[in-house]
Formats: structure tokens, C-alpha cells, sequence
């Protein structure tokens, strides 16, 4: 396609349309941008004016490449000043009925050739195109909030789009130093359409009380690497925007994980919309404000430092990776640890595993030789849980068994003296069907660490019905001796990174079974647009399929939605045994070591 695309228009001036026209005008497009609102178009470049003199300052660019780039862009009023561009971006509200308008008054206004684009992420780019006079050459170009900043473009493309229009833009994005990703037109696209669910689902998590909006929030931060938590991001985006995606989701997916949790509407209806609002799930310092203050909700400074055990000595059921992290954490915090096996060579094998991590720890001087010898000369490795009998907490990390874990259960509550507390690291069984395995099952609780356990900051704390609060308020505090971060939750299926996790993981799956987008270019939308550290099929084959599978069949079995139903690909790979990076093949192929 010749068109050069080098006039370009953006229509709204919002903070979206401010950012889409800064990063036009800095790669050298002539920038026209449109907005009815005088106060807006002021806004605008004044934006511009502040964003370009902090490059300056910052060295990213030079005096006079601002100067250039603010010359490039100029403000007007109407869609008139739209006659000559090559390619206009509307970043209007999110409404049919306004898009529709514009695409309208555009019609009338620029050439045949000109290229327009919406950058919806919720309404039909098929349907703003068929209400246009060239179908044709209309498209989505959905950046991401902040765009200078955002490396994704989203190209979205309609059954009437002309494949030169989509190579014209697509390449504009890449000029712009963006990396874009092809789609097809659907609510939500690839980014929004993972997120907007997963985010969904934390506000019911929070609706239904099973966690305070801190522990969830700091759970998908800490457990998953995320930059934000999910009630956060809410508040960023806005949350009446948010209930707007997830309506248009919803209406044509009739998914029951996109149908919005009713604390949107009522928030959104209250005004309080998020941080734009100064208030939504968290309270804000003014609106606009990025500071969160202190309101009714917010627990209370030492509230966690209840009344506990005392607790001097720790025993470590297992011989696997979770097992010898978790005794190298205690040990390092100063527990005297006691690490069992079913034999005594399986624990000197874990121990020696213990040994190895750090000398690593020491070699890379994150350790020093004396605390790592005192380190291992706290840990007494075992071949029977006999040697449990004068601990103050028992931690089991074995097999991810029902049955096994009940069975080791009724053991340590022979062995263990009458007071010890007694911890599971399940990641998806029922802490009470273990508890029960006891005759104490007052000191069962969850302790759900996460891989690898040295590294990690999380825990999910999990009691049942019948935990004590005296030990719930003993692994609180034991939690922060070793420095990590306990969140609460009850005893339910997946917790609140798994249950939040695994649904976004599943909906990926489906996205490529639907032919929908690439294994590709989902990873990348995920990593560059909700910046998460790893993309959905990156993670699941480091996570294992047969894993993530299993997981999800107890999510789908405890809440009966049929949207967390196993997506069949999964099921077929790990029928045909591929696992992920530990089988050489999962979703992809992996060099074997």
C-alpha cells in the first residue's frame, strides 16, 4: 500500500487520544487533534508541552526534537480539520452511538483513501464499519493505557476490512516502536478479552467477602508477578469502563465469567468509578489522585498480631523442591527445622539440596559463608516423623494426594505433642478433609507457599471452620518472622491466586482452539499490554499441563461454572503426554537437557 500515513488525525483528546497524538508527533507525523471541548484540546497540549520537557530532562530526548514534535501538532474543533489526513484514530466514549456518529461526519469529510480506525476495546469493529460509506478501510487500532509508554497495538481487523489497510497500520505501529499484534474482531480482543475476566472475577471474589481487597490484591502481585493487583487496576481503568467491556463481553459470549459482578454496577452507580472519582474499591487522596488513603475498610496497623503459640522448632514433611525450600526458609529465619523423609536417604538427599541452594546464595553474595553454615547446621534431616515429637509447628509438603496427605495427617497427630500446630501446603484440596484425618483438627491449617519458596513473598494462610483462632494467629506471626507475606482466605477451591489464575489461563487455551490468535501473539499481548512476566503458555508448560489440568478440574468440580470447564486442547496434550517444559513438549517444544 503507498499511503504514507503521515497526517494523521486523533479525534478525542482524552488521556488516551493525548497519549496516541504524542506518540505520533514525536515519530514524526503531522498531528491534528480533535476535540469539541476547548478545555480538552488545552489539556492536550499542555500534556504534550509537560511529557516532552520531562524527556528533555531526562535525556530521552533533545530540546529540539521537542520543539519539532510540538510543531507538528496543532488542536481543532471540528472533524473539518480531518480533510487531509491519511488516517484517523477515534478515541471517543465507548458508545455505539457516538463512534457511529463520527464515522458518519468523517465520510463526508476526508478522501476514499483515507483509513479509519476506532480504538475501541469493547464495541463491534464490524459493526462501526458497516455503518460507514468504505467498510473497507475501516479497522480497530486499540493502544494501551499510557500509550507512549505501552508497547502494544492491537490491529483489529473486520470481514470487510481490505488486507492493504491492516499492512498500512501494522506497519505504522512498528515505526512507532510498538509491537503489533493481529486480531480479529471480538469484545475485548486478546489482551482485554483475558484480563477483563480475570478482573471480573477478583470483584466477585471480593463481593463475596472471601478475602479483604488488600489480600487479594497483594496475593496476584506477589503469587503471579503481577505490576498491580486486580482491584487496583480496576480503579485505574475506571470500573464503569471496566462493566462497559465486560457487558459487551458478556452479550456476546453469554460466558457467566464475563457477565460483570454486581459491586460494578453499584459502584459505578454510587459515582464511584475509581481513581478518576477519588473512591471505588479503594479511597483516594482527591480525584484523579494515585495515592490510596486510609478509609473504613483498611485494617488497622498490627491487627494481624494476635494472641499466638509459641513456636522455637519446625518439621518439614518431604523430600521434594517445595519441601526443601520451605526448611531452608525456616532455617534461615532462625527455626530450629526438622526435615523428614520416608527414608533417611531421601532426607539427606533433600538437605543436600538445601546445601546447594545455598552455596548459590553465597557465590552470587546474597549470603555469607558463617550464616549459610549455621543455616544448615539448624536443619536435622529424618527418616521417620518420629522425630516430629517435640516441634511447635508441623509443615507437610508432599504428594498433591488426598489421601497421602490424610494419611500423614493421622501420623502427626500421633507423633506431635498435644498443642503443635499443623500446617498443609495444598494448593487445591480441602484443608478440612485433611483436618478431619486428626483428632485435633483445631490446629489444621493451610499454609500454601509458592515455588520456589525461598524467593517467593507469599503465603495463603487458609483456615476452616474449625481452625482456632490462636492458630491462625500463630502462623500470622510465624509468617512474618520468616518475611513473607500471609494473606487470608477460607477453605475453598483454588484459593485466591489459583482461583483467579487458572480461569485467565483455560480462557487463553480456548482463544487458539477457536483459532482466534497464535500462542504467539497471545503471550506477547499478555506480557507487552497487561505487563505480566510470563505469557498464559509460557506459564502453564513451566506450571506442567498435567498440573494446571488438575487444578482446574477441581475449580470446575467445586464452583459448577461451566465456563471453568478444562478447555479440551489441554486434556488432549496431557492425554499424549505432553506436560510442558519438564516432558520436552507442551504447548511447545523445548530443547531436551
Amino acid at each position: 500500500m503507498d499511503t504514507p500515513l503521515s497526517t494523521i488525525a486523533v479525534v478525542g483528546l482524552g488521556t488516551m487520544g493525548t497519549g496516541i497524538a504524542e506518540v505520533l508527533a514525536l515519530a514524526g507525523r503531522e498531528v491534528i487533534g480533535i476535540d469539541i471541548s476547548e478545555a480538552a484540546a488545552l489539556g492536550a497540549v499542555a500534556s504534550f508541552e509537560a511529557s516532552t520537557a520531562r524527556a528533555v530532562g531526562r535525556g530521552r530526548i533533545t530540546e529540539e526534537q521537542r520543539a519539532a514534535a510540538l510543531a507538528r501538532f496543532r488542536t481543532a474543533d471540528t472533524l473539518q480539520a480531518a480533510a487531509d489526513a491519511e488516517l484517523v484514530i477515534e478515541v471517543v466514549p465507548e458508545s455505539y452511538e457516538i463512534k457511529q456518529q463520527v464515522f458518519r461526519e468523517l465520510d463526508a469529510v476526508v478522501p476514499p483513501t483515507t483509513i479509519l480506525a476506532t480504538g475501541t476495546n469493547a464495541l463491534s469493529v464490524t459493526r462501526l464499519a458497516a455503518e460507514s460509506q468504505r467498510p473497507e478501510r475501516v479497522l480497530g487500532l486499540h493502544f494501551f493505557n499510557p500509550a507512549p509508554a505501552m508497547k502494544l497495538v492491537e490491529v483489529v481487523s473486520s470481514v470487510l476490512t481490505a488486507p492493504p489497510a491492516v499492512e498500512a497500520v501494522t506497519a505504522l505501529a512498528r515505526e512507532l516502536g510498538k509491537e503489533p499484534v493481529a486480531v480479529g474482531d471480538r469484545p475485548g480482543f486478546v489482551a482485554d478479552g483475558l484480563l477483563f475476566g480475570y478482573l471480573n472475577q477478583a470483584a466477585a471474589m471480593y463481593e463475596a467477602n472471601y478475602a479483604s481487597r488488600e489480600d487479594i490484591d497483594a496475593a496476584m502481585k506477589l503469587g503471579c508477578g503481577l505490576p498491580m493487583g486486580p482491584l487496583a487496576l480496576l480503579d485505574l481503568i475506571g470500573i464503569d469502563t471496566a462493566r462497559t467491556v465486560l457487558e459487551a463481553m458478556y452479550a456476546e459470549s453469554h460466558d457467566r465469567l464475563h457477565a460483570p459482578a454486581p459491586i460494578l454496577g453499584q459502584l459505578s452507580s454510587a459515582g464511584l468509578t475509581g481513581r478518576k472519582a477519588g473512591r471505588g474499591f479503594y479511597t483516594y487522596d482527591a480525584p484523579g489522585g494515585q495515592d490510596v488513603v486510609p478509609d473504613a475498610l483498611t485494617p488497622a496497623a498490627g491487627a494481624e498480631a494476635g494472641a499466638g503459640r509459641a513456636v522455637a522448632s519446625v518439621g518439614v514433611a518431604g523430600s521434594g523442591t517445595m519441601a526443601s525450600g520451605i526448611a531452608e526458609v525456616f532455617a534461615k529465619a532462625g527455626y530450629g527445622v526438622v526435615l523428614a523423609a520416608r527414608t533417611q536417604e531421601k532426607a539427606d538427599l533433600a538437605k543436600g539440596r538445601i546445601a546447594k541452594s545455598l552455596e548459590r546464595s553465597v557465590s552470587r553474595g546474597r549470603l555469607s559463608a558463617e550464616a549459610r553454615d549455621e543455616t544448615l547446621a539448624r536443619i536435622t534431616a529424618a527418616g521417620s516423623l518420629d522425630a516430629f515429637a517435640e516441634v511447635d509447628l508441623a509443615v507437610e509438603a508432599v504428594a498433591e494426594d488426598l489421601e497421602i496427605k490424610q494419611q500423614l495427617f493421622a501420623a502427626l497427630d500421633k507423633v506431635c505433642r498435644p498443642g503443635a500446630v499443623l500446617a498443609t501446603t495444598t494448593s487445591s484440596l480441602p484443608v478440612v478433609a485433611i483436618a478431619r484425618a486428626t483428632a485435633r483438627p483445631e490446629d489444621v491449617i493451610g499454609m500454601h507457599f509458592f515455588n520456589p519458596a525461598p524467593a517467593m513473598k507469599l503465603v495463603e494462610v487458609v483456615r476452616t471452620v474449625l481452625t482456632a483462632d490462636e492458630v491462625h494467629a500463630t502462623v500470622r506471626v510465624v509468617c512474618a518472622k520468616i518475611r513473607k507475606h500471609p494473606v487470608d482466605c477460607g477453605d475453598r477451591a483454588g484459593f485466591i491466586v489459583n482461583a483467579l489464575l487458572f480461569p485467565y489461563l483455560n480462557n487463553a487455551i480456548k482463544m487458539v482452539e477457536q483459532h482466534y490468535a497464535s500462542l504467539d501473539d497471545i503471550d506477547a499481548a499478555m506480557k507487552l499490554g497487561g505487563g505480566y512476566p510470563m505469557g498464559p503458555f509460557e506459564l502453564l508448560d513451566v506450571v506442567g499441563l498435567d498440573v494446571s489440568l488438575a487444578i482446574e478440574k477441581v475449580l470446575h468440580k467445586e464452583f459448577r461454572d461451566p465456563g471453568l470447564a478444562p478447555a479440551p486442547l489441554l486434556e488432549h496434550l496431557v492425554a499424549a503426554g505432553c506436560l510442558g517444559r519438564k516432558t520436552g513438549r507442551g504447548f511447545r517444544e523445548y530443547a531436551r537437557r
